[in-house]
């Protein structure tokens, strides 16, 4: 079973990219979105349900914002929208989807790169969010966390870990909550199969660092230690060029 990960900046402008046709190709399985900015409304669904999706939205109240979707060709036995904070509701950020032998959360975690106001606002998601993964994993043992965490756990996986420690996203209290969040049960499953540097899944639009490859892994698959015989691999997609992310597969037996 394939699982795509992908901070898609925007579905409609992805869309018009040819995230379609890349899709078609890619031929997931499961399709979790982030950052789509877009009601179910405002796109046309023909070309996914002709893929074999079904689809499930959780878009932000602000219109043109965050939001998050799932696409499945797997029927899931049970869709549930938000985490019950409707402060991060109202954000479109978390959504999960639970099948016959695992279930499958898809999470936009806030950036706090706009200044003080969003970093605070994102430090207190992060006590909310493992609050409330500690308690949904005693529910759903096995367990897939994915998406954009906004956050690279160590230095191996930002490009310029010196200059970039006071950076938003790298910041020490927000690099141990993400070694906290991994020592609470859950394995890294891209480093649980790769140790190499360079790898990343997001870069600036400025000054070429995509080409240059000056990037952030702040991309996710999160598996529970139950879900540890069931991985099978992890790869950053870095020529997908539909956004400043990339999209990381998992796959699983």
């Amino acid at each position: 079973m394939k699982i795509i990960t992908y901070n898609v900046n925007g579905i409609r402008a992805a869309v018009k990219k040819g995230f379609i046709d890349w899709m078609r190709a890619v031929d997931a399985d499961i399709v979790c979105l982030q950052e789509i900015k877009s009601t179910p409304e405002q796109i046309d669904h023909s070309p996914v349900k002709d893929l074999g999706y079904e689809t499930y939205w959780h878009p932000a109240v602000k219109k043109g914002y965050s939001g998050v979707a799932v696409f499945t060709r797997i029927k899931p036995k049970n869709v549930c929208v938000g985490c019950g904070i409707e402060k991060y509701d109202n954000e479109g950020r978390v959504i999960r989807v639970d099948f016959e032998d695992f279930s499958l959360m898809n999470t936009y975690m806030p950036s706090g790169s706009s200044g003080e106001h969003r970093q605070a606002f994102k430090m207190m998601w992060l006590e909310d969010f493992f609050n409330y993964i500690s308690e949904i994993k005693k529910d759903f043992p096995s367990l897939i966390v994915c998406g954009d965490f906004n956050i690279c756990h160590k230095p191996i996986d930002i490009h310029n870990p010196k200059s970039n420690a006071n950076s938003s996203g790298f910041l020490p209290e927000e690099r141990e909550w993400m070694s906290k969040f991994f020592d609470s049960g859950f394995i890294d499953t891209f480093r649980y199969f790769n140790q190499e540097p360079h790898n990343y899944t997001w870069w600036s639009y400025r000054a070429g660092a995509r080409v240059k490859n000056l990037g952030w892994r702040i991309d996710y698959h999160a598996a529970t230690e139950k879900m540890a015989a069931r991985l099978k691999r992890t790869v950053i997609l870095k020529e997908a060029l539909y956004s400043d992310h990339c999209p990381v597969l998992l796959e699983i037996i």
